[in-house]
């Protein structure tokens, strides 16, 4: 296990446990080694047991994705095909309606995002993963990342424009979330 110390203008110690199962702790500038040591080791029960929880949940994630399998070439391409054919139709609808256009829009198996917007050169990249989600689930993602050509950041102003183009987008990500976890948990029943 390893364990990484920030020092940081913070007024007490954190700990957090990441993907791969380090152990983060966040402690105030000048704070001794001593001290530092200390808490991890009043805590070591605690890392346990998080460590565990990260491990299982890593586990059911990658057991979600890998019910889209695409390790071959004509499993990628059915994919592809698949994936265009449903996100085309909304992209060319919403983009209308929005009074955008993207400049590019591809498709990548990405694992850490649904959907990215470069909003310079205005391409829209989706997950090749969208196909595990229901149609209304990527309809969302496709508005989200449509929206991003007219408010780049998460502010109130991306969110008005949601609520405008998409007002259930707040039930969809909630479902989108509970689909990754229910579906991963299945496989460890």
């Amino acid at each position: 296990m390893t364990i990484l110390v920030t020092y940081r203008r913070t007024s007490r110690l954190t700990m957090s446990i990441v993907k791969n199962g380090d152990v983060h702790v966040s402690a105030p500038i000048g704070m001794p080694k001593r001290e530092i040591e200390q808490f991890v080791d009043e805590h070591r029960d605690w890392i346990a047991e998080a460590r565990q929880r990260t491990c299982e949940s890593q586990k059911r994630r990658a057991a979600f994705y890998a019910q889209l399998p695409l390790r071959t070439r004509e499993q990628a391409d059915d994919a592809l095909r698949r994936l265009k054919s449903l996100i085309e139709p909304m992209v060319e609808r919403h983009a209308a309606e929005m009074g955008v256009k993207p400049s590019q829009v591809f498709y990548k198996a990405m694992t850490s995002r649904w959907g990215v917007c470069n909003v310079r050169d205005k391409r829209v990249c989706f997950s090749a993963y969208l196909l595990l989600l229901p149609e209304w689930c990527v309809e969302h993602v496709v508005v989200h990342e449509l929206c991003h050509l007219l408010e780049p950041t998460h502010n109130a102003r991306f969110h008005a424009l949601m609520d405008s183009y998409f007002p259930r987008w707040k039930e969809a990500r909630r479902l989108t979330r509970q689909i990754c976890q229910m579906e991963a948990e299945k496989d460890d029943e």
